[in-house]
């Protein structure tokens, strides 16, 4: 029956698992272990667990076996594993299926920490990995050889919005047989869903959209049974990375509203970025849902909306960032994003501050740059926010 379900219904009951009490809501099964009738139940669970049998809460546990499948029957995935955070889910998508010897394809524009995991921690245990624009349809093709085994990608990079053509990409991975992982956090899963778009593994940082509210970390990754519990289960349950009971049923209470927030703050993210477009105080403002966007139309075939981040670019470089910043009154700093509450983020010097002046500068990450996460206030009290800041320059 899920199958016929729109995105809302699904997201208020899909994977849905009642004790013997019936509650309403979700229940926290808050515990680490469980308990076998007898000894040989307990050899034979260890051997072959069923659906609602569980060993450990590294393993497995219902409450976050409700969130994987509920994320799971909106995304379109066959399965799904929920970890403890967004970068807990990155580290196993990636490291589950390398070893020393392979070779990957990454695009360069990447958060922060995915970046030190692609350019820092997999060459360190011997992974070669090439580099490219992720816009720059050749560079994939040049770099993707035949032994590569996997390519990686932000679906709409942070900071600086530029998107991947998944399709394309994906069609030039597999003709050499080689796997395609999107982190889909800025695009979210209410306005993209990339396995449609033929990728092959999706990771969300549950910390951001997902949750919504700034309470608990999380992240989920999702894609075939076979990867899923052949390749990633064993490397996430024997390193730890699970997510805990408590932080999953917060995750099922945001899923409730995911796809409500999604299109409330998306539209004023629409407003405030035409709201800000032309201002004499910025050299541009970067929104996908924008027709000034250089990668406008792929947008608009790939997404159903531009997303809830906008990125400004001020003439004044850090200083009259840091005048902006400090002049807003509602819109909050912070690095977080995809909160119920605005936030302002300065990357150049939080998310990606690691990076060297040259390599920001590639990325398009310029001292005057701010990154807007908006949140669930009303889009003409923000929007007036940020005017009566930019009047600090």
């Amino acid at each position: 029956m899920e199958k016929t379900w729109k995105p809302r219904t699904t997201l208020v009951h899909a994977g849905t698992r009642r004790s013997q009490y019936g509650e309403m809501s979700e229940a926290v099964f808050l515990t680490q272990g469980f308990v076998y009738p007898t000894a040989e139940a307990a050899a034979e669970r260890f051997i072959e667990s069923g659906p609602d049998e569980f060993i450990y809460a590294r393993y497995g546990n219902p409450t976050v076996a409700m969130f994987e499948e509920r994320i799971a029957a909106l995304e379109g995935a066959e399965d799904a594993f929920a970890t403890a955070s967004g970068m807990a889910a990155v580290n196993g998508a990636l490291f589950s299926q390398l070893k020393a010897g392979d070779h990957i394809v990454s695009a360069r524009a990447l958060f922060g920490s995915c970046l030190y995991i692609v350019e820092t921690l997999l060459p360190r245990f011997g992974v070669e990995v090439t580099f490219v624009d992720g816009a720059d349809r050749a560079q994939w093709q040049a770099a993707i050889r035949e032994d590569t085994k996997l390519v990686f990608l932000e679906s709409l990079s942070n900071p600086t919005l530029e998107l991947v053509d998944i399709r394309a990409v994906a069609d030039l991975a597999h003709s050499k047989s080689a796997q395609v992982v999107v982190d889909n956090v800025f695009a979210t899963p209410i306005f993209q869903r990339s396995l449609d778009l033929s990728a092959d593994v999706v990771i969300y940082s549950a910390t951001k959209h997902i949750d919504g509210q700034g309470r608990c970390l999380g992240g989920v990754v999702l894609g075939t049974r076979d990867f899923i519990r052949g390749t990633l289960e064993p490397y996430l349950k024997h390193t730890g990375g699970a997510l805990s009971p408590f932080n999953a049923w917060v995750m099922l209470k945001g899923l409730e509203t995911l796809d409500l927030r999604c299109r409330a703050q998306a539209a004023s993210a629409l407003h405030v970025a035409q709201g800000l477009e032309g201002h004499p105080a910025l050299t541009k403002v970067i929104f996908p849902g924008l027709a000034s966007h250089p990668q406008h139309a792929l947008a608009v075939a790939q997404m159903d909306a531009g997303g809830t981040v906008v990125a400004i670019d001020l003439a004044g470089g850090q200083e009259a960032a840091f005048k902006v910043l400090n002049a807003l009154e509602i819109i909050l700093i912070s690095n977080n994003l995809g909160d119920a509450k605005s936030i302002a983020t300065h990357p150049a010097t939080t998310t990606h501050q690691r990076l060297s002046d040259a390599d920001r500068a590639h990325l398009g990450i310029g001292p005057g740059l701010i990154r807007l996460s908006i949140g669930l206030e009303d889009a003409g009290d923000l929007l007036a926010d940020l005017i009566q800041a930019l009047e600090a320059v």
